[in-house]
């Protein structure tokens, strides 16, 4: 079983907040690109520009816990502007990784089978 942790988070744009989610959108995005253990990191708008696709995917545990404690500057600016609908994850974080997320009540779903290329 792979040690990769991967989720879609969807969001609901503030009534009035499009300008400032694309604003910290592009922040998050640049900050990070910089850390090693993130293997995707994937923005898209639905195209009435009110809610967003957010996919992530990270090489493990401590790769995801590293970007939590990145994300941490951008989480008022982020919470301002948008409100999470639907937090999926996908594979196995570890109790500490949990602990980090459980703020947004995340959905675990565990793996039935299938492959990547």
């Amino acid at each position: 079983m792979s040690a990769e942790i991967r989720w879609m988070l969807v969001v609901g744009i503030q009534p009035g907040q499009l300008d400032n989610f694309r604003s910290v959108a592009s922040d998050l995005i640049a900050s990070t690109q910089s850390e090693p253990g993130t293997l995707a990191y994937e923005w898209d708008l639905i195209p009435d520009e009110t809610a967003c696709h957010i996919y992530e995917r990270y090489a493990d545990s401590a790769a995801l816990m590293a970007h939590i404690v990145g994300f941490g500057p951008f989480a008022e600016r982020f919470l301002a502007a948008c409100r999470p609908v639907r937090f999926d994850v996908y594979g196995n974080p570890s109790d500490e990784a949990r602990a980090m997320i459980a703020d947004f009540q995340p959905t675990y779903f565990s793996h039935v089978g299938g492959f990547s290329r």
